[in-house]
């Protein structure tokens, strides 16, 4: 498919996420605006950042500002890359107690890697907005309400706007990352989904994914996904962000679908850039206004439509 051709596809077969999670930042602020006007309670997001990563800064401006916008607190502390794991627990744990902060977030990835899994597990899990401490991956395993990962739910968000009822449809996520792939199938076995993960070491991959009523590709290579690896009239997330270099030089960046083949074949492709990247912050923004009301006793109905 030409790029003209590409560009004048049915919009109705792109999953346009940018817009999704503008409507879903205008919800989260008009939810904040009355938790403060009956409550006098207004959510607060601290972010964590260690070192100087120019992406992970580029991405935590724009949580800051985004928070701001729909009138969340923000607090931010940067701490230099040498910080060791005592002092960045400690920090983990005044944010904890801290009553104006209610939601938590270390941005990943840390300097040291081994630093993570100790850096996660002392978030309070009812401040844990990226939904990754054990209890609530546990929770969320077995079924229960929990604070859940934000790229995953940002792809539940597209689906469910896109398709409606998800019950008794073939899902496969490609990937088994504690980040994406298996709270991706967690959640959609909550939504009565029948469920396939297929990674590096499974067997007969692209036969698995031709099954599949919705394919979640979220493995980090660049444009695996063919048109023959996706069932004919299929809904298809990309959770992949790859940059590449083309011959010129110049950076180009991609999913983990080969996007011109899915449209050809799919009824729904989210784009890369503006498909699932989007929606993550703006589940970010959600599960903090969730974290305060939970801490606050107060009830969280939430809908797009309300």
């Amino acid at each position: 498919m030409e790029l003209s051709e590409i560009q004048n596809t049915s919009a109705q077969q792109i999953i346009d996420g940018k817009a999704f999670a503008a409507r879903l930042r205008a919800q989260v602020a008009a939810r904040i605006a009355d938790l403060s006007l009956t409550h006098g309670l207004t959510p607060g997001l601290a972010v964590v950042l260690v070192g100087d990563n120019p992406a992970s800064q580029v991405y935590v401006r724009n949580k800051e500002k985004m928070a701001v916008e729909v009138g969340m607190r923000s607090f931010h502390y940067p701490l230099p890359a040498e910080t060791t794991r005592e002092e960045l627990l400690a920090k983990v744990r005044q944010l904890n107690e801290d009553p104006a902060v209610h939601g938590i977030l270390v941005q990943l990835p840390l300097p040291r890697a081994e630093d993570e899994r100790a850096v996660i597990e002392t978030i309070d899990p009812r401040k844990d907005v990226d939904g990754f401490h054990p209890i609530n991956t546990g929770r969320l395993a077995i079924g229960e309400d929990s604070l859940v990962p934000c790229t995953p739910l940002g792809c539940l968000m597209l689906l469910k706007d896109r398709l409606g009822d998800l019950t008794g449809k073939h899902a496969v996520v490609i990937g088994r990352s504690n980040i994406v792939g298996k709270p991706m199938a967690a959640l959609l076995l909550r939504e009565h989904c029948t469920v396939t993960i297929v990674h590096s070491k499974s067997r007969y991959i692209k036969e698995e994914t031709r099954r599949a009523d919705i394919l979640i590709a979220a493995v980090g290579r660049p444009e695996m996904v063919e048109a023959g690896w996706i069932k004919p009239g299929a809904t298809v997330i990309d959770v992949g962000i790859n940059r590449l270099t083309t011959p010129d030089g110049k950076a180009r960046i991609v999913g983990d679908v080969n996007y011109a083949e899915a449209l050809e074949v799919a009824t729904g492709v989210t784009p890369v850039p503006g498909g699932v990247g989007p929606m993550t912050i703006a589940c970010l923004l959600h599960n903090t206004l969730k974290a305060a009301c939970l801490q606050h006793g107060v009830p969280f109905h939430f809908s797009l439509d309300a």
